[in-house]
């Protein structure tokens, strides 16, 4: 039986910003992975997300066709993708839909959205969902500048996130997948790409992290759902951007026998920013470990990785 982790559960609402810096700090140095609560995004606004996610998924699959992933925004069908390059499963069981930026007129134009005579409600829900997260996201960059022994608006007085790569992606698991002798995971062993990721979900268990990456056999821990709260966790690139002080840990989906619905967003940097070590987390003794990168190279690369595109 998979043991539970025990993860802190930051308050972004405490006014002890320090506190809550130094919680996160632990957090991210253990493990990478903690709660956030009190993080301003309603209630009702996230189960109108989750409502409206359900009716895309639920349309005929010729429909969902139709808004097929392109420019890595869009629809991706079941077993579409594997993020475990070792894996030897067709894919992982899952379908999934991508929007990027909102209010850069250049990269906005790139979203797709199906249509509102269908699911008009739709558009509407996820733009708002979308905004509202930018918002907590932004508030926790804060935080975690504190958590790095910097100043608390450092990474936007450096410009960091005035025009974000920020990307939301609405997940659904199967709940039946049919019996098989093939080992099927939701979402196959990974680590996530970017700077923070913040993932709400309905409730449906499956959710397992491995602290320890470069260890086998590996050790999986289940990550328990806690109501009204986001799970957030440090991508490879906060990773590659403290000299590896944060860590970002592999996690994966496993299939739980029920329907799980899930929503990610990722936020990274601008495309222009360059990532190099912060001075906060190098020294004579730790000489950073990576060369300084553009952000959006860094993200370019890692999904023609992933997608081959």
């Amino acid at each position: 039986m998979t043991a539970a982790l025990n993860l802190p559960i930051i308050d972004l609402s405490s006014p002890d910003s320090l506190s809550s810096a130094t919680s996160i700090r632990q957090a991210c140095i253990e493990c990478g992975f903690f709660y956030l609560v009190n993080h301003g995004v309603e209630e009702e606004l996230l189960g109108r997300v989750f409502e409206e996610s359900s009716k895309l998924f639920s349309l005929p699959l010729e429909d969902k066709l139709k808004l097929a992933r392109k420019q890595h925004r869009g629809y991706t069908p079941l077993f579409s993708e594997n993020l475990d390059p070792t894996s030897t499963s067709k894919g992982d069981s899952k379908e999934s839909y991508y929007i990027g930026p909102l209010d850069d007129l250049t990269r906005s134009n790139l979203n797709q959205w199906p249509s509102g005579d269908i699911l008009p409600s739709w558009r509407p829900t996820m733009e708002s969902y979308y905004r509202k997260v930018l918002s907590t996201g932004k508030r926790l960059i804060s935080l975690i500048a504190l958590a790095l022994n910097l100043d608390e608006e450092f990474f936007e007085k450096e410009g960091a996130l005035n025009k974000p790569t920020a990307v939301l992606r609405l997940l659904h698991y199967p709940g039946q997948l049919g019996s098989t002798d093939e080992e099927i995971y939701g979402a196959s062993a990974h680590s996530d790409y970017g700077m923070v990721t913040l993932l709400a979900s309905n409730g449906v268990p499956g959710l397992q992290v491995c602290r320890e990456k470069s260890k086998q056999p590996r050790i999986w821990e289940d990550v328990l759902h806690i109501d009204g709260a986001f799970i957030v966790n440090i991508g490879d690139m906060l990773e590659r951007w403290t000299n590896c002080l944060f860590r970002s840990t592999l996690h994966r989906v496993m299939p739980a026998g029920q329907e799980r619905y899930s929503v990610a967003f990722f936020l990274d940097p601008n495309e222009d920013f360059v990532v190099e070590c912060l001075k906060s987390c190098c020294s004579e003794a730790s000489p950073p470990r990576f060369p300084p990168i553009r952000s959006g190279d860094y993200l370019k690369e890692r999904l023609r990785l992933t997608y081959g595109s």
